[in-house]
């Protein structure tokens, strides 16, 4: 009974990640040439190096040797030797400018991906994870580069190059160095996969240990709180360990393809010299020097495949880190390309959803059934609804990190798809919940909007979002520093930078999501207070739980809609 087509076409399915490497590969092992040549310059050298230290020993042993001065042989000994390291300085040079291109170009392509998928990408995996693919992932694919890829040509080229070098003097020597060399990859393959699922375990682990750390220090006051501190530093303990363990099996099996060339140039060795051996013993050596030759260049004759050895467990790391590489999404914007690339004036805005849709999930169904409503230039629109409505999805088809399935959304005219990414950016200035502040001066947190702000245009922007009001009572003002996620600020003081931030940007659309959740009244009414300036001019979506917000937005005569499952249940005020 023959297969089922299914099933023949399961077996002979390549491994995940094996196409992206293979393309990978191609490209990097035409810039590895330049390794391989200085290594096979480098082997030649040794040769010399070789027939020179030969010729030496039959003389100095009083054999039958050549008739020219001992000088002769030093001299090229130290020029060939004085050679060799200026290769092999040359080589490893070559090869670190490999490895570090191809994972600046790789890490720039990951981060690229990741950032224009921005925060949906969340929903499917944990930030460590997606950090260990641009970090841990990414530096893994270095051995791939730097060593693997010039080791497998230098592998095949060497030692044939130093076989055809033998067989000149001594043609059966180097049949036995080839055929014990052809031995090598067949123990080097068992190794070989063994480390290479060591690797992708290992790497499990990693993440799940990066992953358990990170969670633990953002909530270490709830497990300080509950007492379960010594439980969670037992369980970093245990996945620690694991770690441990499965670096020292990668190890260990790495190992084994080395102890497999040592075993074949040792058998090489010793057969050759035994040959050797018998022929002095019947008088039948009729060049000493040749033979010496032929001995000393064993282990030279194994080195590439030593090389090729210590680099292959670098192939199945990057294998393993090309399936998670080969699964990044591809970057929104390069989804389906539109017919024409577009911007919009940045002043003055009128925003469109037009029977807009949306489907994260085909099973789960839409999260936004035609949705439209209509924003004008310089007005504000708040989106009320309950958890999982869909406010959320809604605010990110505007920041570009989502597309509608189905309608379309418009800005001046212009469908949001059609825009430049760049333009987007520089037409929305974003404020959400809980406002990420990098570790260092206040001044630079509001720098951030836009890098080439002035000092003087942040002060400005400090004064109108009223970060002065507690800026003013620190001893060095702007420039005091803070932590990371904004530590030493309070909440409404975090949401000011934030506000800041926006005046700095200045730019014609504004979204706020949740400005003044996790807020006190009276931190809320400020911090509204500052947002009744911010939103002059502009055009405004709120998106908020919050009465006082609704207030607020009433008092400035904006509109209001509401969410429910995904669709619009009310459309209040004057379209």
């Amino acid at each position: 009974m023959s297969a089922s087509p299914s099933v023949s076409k399961s077996r002979h399915a390549p491994k995940p990640g094996a196409a992206w490497l293979k393309q990978e590969a191609a490209h990097g092992r035409k810039a590895a040439w330049g390794v391989v040549a200085a290594s096979l310059a480098s082997t030649l050298c040794a040769a010399i190096q070789a027939y020179c230290m030969a010729w030496l020993m039959a003389v100095l042993l009083g054999t039958d040797g050549p008739d020219e001065p001992v000088l002769l042989p030093a001299l090229l000994f130290s020029i060939a030797a004085l050679a060799r390291a200026g290769l092999g300085i040359a080589s490893e040079g070559l090869s670190f400018r490999l490895g570090a291109n191809a994972r600046r170009r790789l890490r720039s392509d990951a981060l690229s991906k990741l950032l224009a998928n921005g925060p949906s990408l969340l929903r499917s995996a944990h930030s460590v994870e997606l950090a260990t693919v641009v970090v841990d992932r990414v530096e893994s694919l270095d051995g791939f580069f730097a060593r693997w890829l010039p080791a497998a040509s230098f592998a095949v080229v060497g030692p044939v190059l130093l076989a055809a070098v033998i067989a000149w003097f001594d043609p059966l020597a180097a049949i036995v160095l080839l055929g014990a060399a052809a031995l090598v990859p067949v123990a080097m393959a068992f190794s070989g996969i063994g480390a290479g699922r060591a690797a992708a375990k290992q790497f499990t682990a990693m993440a799940r240990l990066q992953t358990r750390f990170l969670d633990r220090m953002r909530g270490i006051s709830t497990i300080v709180m509950n007492g379960r501190v010594d439980d969670e530093a037992r369980a970093l303990q245990s996945a620690a360990d694991e770690l441990r363990q499965r670096t020292m099996r990668v190890l260990r099996v790495a190992f084994l393809s080395s102890a497999a060339i040592d075993i074949a140039a040792a058998g090489a060795l010793v057969f050759l010299a035994l040959r050797a051996g018998a022929a002095v013993a019947d008088n039948s050596l009729t060049a000493p020097a040749n033979t010496l030759f032929v001995l000393l260049l064993v282990p030279e004759f194994f080195a590439p495949l030593r090389s090729f050895a210590a680099a292959y467990q670098d192939r199945f790391q990057a294998l393993d880190a090309a399936k998670t590489l080969e699964a990044l999404p591809v970057a929104t914007e390069t989804l389906s390309p539109p017919a024409a690339i577009r911007t919009v004036e940045a002043q003055g805005l009128t925003l469109v959803f037009d029977h807009v849709g949306l489907t994260w999930d085909a099973e789960r169904g839409p999260v936004l059934h035609d949705i439209s409503f209509r924003v004008s230039q310089g007005e504000t629109l708040v989106v009320a609804g309950p958890s999982g409505s869909g406010k959320s999805s809604l605010i990110e088809i505007l920041l570009g990190f989502v597309r509608p399935t189905e309608g379309r959304v418009t800005i001046n005219g212009a469908d949001i798809t059609d825009l430049v990414p760049a333009a987007l950016s520089r037409l929305t200035a974003w404020i959400g919940q809980r406002p990420v502040l990098f570790a260092g001066t206040l001044r630079d947190n509001i720098r951030f909007a836009r890098p080439e702000a002035s000092d003087a245009e942040v002060d400005e922007a400090a004064r109108f979002a009223r970060v002065d009001a507690f800026a003013d009572a620190l001893k060095l003002g702007l420039d005091t520093e803070i932590g990371e996620q904004g530590y030493g600020l309070s909440g409404g003081q975090a949401q000011r930078v934030a506000i800041a931030r926006a005046f700095l940007k200045n730019a014609p659309l504004l979204l706020l999501d949740e400005p003044t959740a996790h807020l006190d009244a009276a931190t809320e009414g400020e911090v509204l207070d500052s947002l009744r300036r911010l939103t002059l001019g502009r055009t405004t979506i709120l998106v908020t739980h919050s009465a006082a917000a609704h207030e607020w937005n009433q008092g400035l005569g904006g509109r209001r809609i509401d969410l429910r499952e995904g669709r619009m249940v009310q459309n209040r005020g004057a379209a």
